[in-house]
Parts: C-alpha cells; structure tokens; sequence
C-alpha cells in the first residue's frame, strides 16, 4: 500500500476516512516488525469492544506522533475544532480557563484518533459525570532499569497487601518497563483522599522492604529500587489505557493480564503487541474485577491497624 493511499474503515454505525494508510509508523527495528498507520487503525478497531468499557466517559489525553514514533511527539488535550462534531468532548475546568478534552465513547472516535496517529490514549481515573471522584486507582510499579524480575516481585508484594485490605485488582503490563495495579473504586471518594490512601499503602510496602522498593519522587533517591509511584492518583492525571498501543519498536500494548500469569517465566512488560494483544485480553483476565469498585473505608481501617501493629 503507497503511503498515500486512503481507504474508508467501518466502525460501528459509522464509516471513517482513514488518510495515508501506507504511511509507516513504527519502523522495523532488529527483530521489531514494521507497522503502519493502517496497521493501527486495523488494531483499534478490532481492540474497540475490549477498550471502549474503559474509556467511555473518561477524559483524554492523546499522544501524537504523526511523522511515526521515531519523530517528535506532542500530547493533545485540547480537541481540535475540525475533529467530527460526533465525537464527544469534555469541557472541564484547569487553573485559569477550562480544557476540551476528547472522550472515546465508540469505536469510530478510536479508528479516527489512529488516523489522527494518536499511537497512545492516555485517559483519566474519574469520568465525566463526576470528574472530582475517581473510580479507579493506580499503581504503578517501575523498575529502576529494565529489570522485569523486580517488577514481578514488587507485583507479588503489592497484591499480597491489596488481599490482606481486600482490595479486588487487576493487573496490566504497561506495554513499556513494569506493571500497572488497578483497583476498582466505588467513586465516593476525592482525588485527595485516594492519593492519600494509595501513597499510605506504598509507604507501608516501601517500609517492609527497604532494599527492594521506594517512594522516592527523586531518581537520585531510589538507587537500584524500584519506585513504587502513586502520582496518576490526582485531578487531571492520567494513565495509559487498558489495550492502548505504546510509542515503541514493534509497537507493544499495555495488556491486561491474570495474577496468575506472573509466574509465566516468558512475561514481560513488553510481552504484546498489535499482533497477539486482543486475543491475550478477549480471554477476560481481569474475570470483571473492574466492575466491583469498592469503598475504601474498610481498607482504610485494616491499613491504619496494620500500621500500628
């Protein structure tokens, strides 16, 4: 296919336009495949039904590489004014005006962000009706190097802790270096005491295992520790999306995974691309964990007994 070639994709009830569909993205690499911006289209259009249930809703901010991942990038919060008057946006406040952000609710808006070479959707923890209050909390767990091996282990810990609070999670690879932890939340809570609960749970952990796991917002800080970061857990932060395709060689998917896969020796952060990833995520591995959000009240009081005992 040239790189000027257009065709027209059907998504849903609505047929889009799909611009330079040759156009290479991400470049072969060594043992990296070669990917067009037809390749993503084609990747999240059949990814929709898995993604839109964690995306519909939820602000976004998306990151575009329209010359392909080796050229420069820039992060796009505002919606354009010539984007399809069909796509939802959002207009929420920020210090001094508002912001519109894009909100994917069906799968046309994904295949028309791909023609847009949004490679990755970066979405909020709360959603539109109650952006104060998020649903979601997040733990991201990111080694020092690219040492999986840490990531695993830190996974181990972590989940064992959220069991011990019963916490119900998911894990994810983020497509990049570690491991998201995702815990479903009931969204009763503010941005404020979430994060404040999230950095007591990673302090807790941090404390138990010193040489091992950190909090240290500074990389001088943390040595060859893994940082345990609870950053995404504020009003306007984000994190990337369950399925979304991540600006590296071979175009890897941050991917929903079962605990149980941890002990799967051949895991890695990296583990699926657009080739493989709906099949690893059509086998429901999170089994609808994401749908008990819970209140963090009673996590609340084990946590604070755990920590006086």
């Amino acid at each position: 296919m040239s790189d000027d070639g257009e065709r027209t994709v059907r998504a849903g009830r609505r047929t889009v336009r799909v611009h330079r569909a040759g156009k290479v993205l991400f470049p072969g690499d060594g043992d990296a495949k070669e990917y067009t911006k037809g390749d993503l289209v084609d990747y999240y259009r059949s990814a929709a039904r898995l993604m839109l249930p964690h995306l519909r809703g939820r602000p976004l901010m998306l990151e575009r590489h329209p010359d392909g991942v080796d050229g420069p990038r820039f992060m796009q919060k505002n919606t354009p004014e010539n984007y399809p008057e069909w796509i939802t946006r959002a207009e929420l406040p920020k210090e001094g005006g508002t912001v519109c952000h894009t909100v994917c609710d069906e799968a046309a808006t994904l295949v028309y962000l791909a023609d847009q070479a949004a490679v990755t959707l970066h979405r909020w923890l709360s959603r539109t009706g109650s952006v104060d209050r998020p649903d979601r909390l997040v733990f991201d767990l990111d080694p020092a190097e690219d040492d999986f091996e840490a990531v695993r282990e830190a996974a181990v810990l972590l989940g064992e802790l959220l069991d011990e609070l019963r916490l119900p999670s998911g894990l994810m690879t983020t497509g990049s270096r570690g491991l998201h932890v995702v815990v479903p939340l009931d969204g009763r809570h503010g941005f404020d005491e979430v994060r404040e609960f999230a950095h007591d749970v990673a302090d807790t952990l941090a404390a138990a295992h010193p040489d091992r796991l950190t909090t240290a917002a500074r990389k001088k800080e943390r040595g060859d520790r893994l940082y345990l970061d609870i950053g995404r857990n504020a009003y306007a932060q984000t994190a990337v999306a369950p399925l979304t395709v991540r600006a590296l060689p071979g175009a890897p998917v941050a991917t929903p995974i079962a605990w149980s896969q941890l002990d799967d020796p051949g895991l890695h952060a990296r583990r699926w691309t657009i080739d493989d990833a709906v099949e690893q995520a059509g086998s429901d591995p999170w089994d609808g964990v994401m749908s008990r959000g819970r209140a963090l009240g009673p996590a609340r009081r084990r946590l604070d007994a755990l920590r006086k005992s």
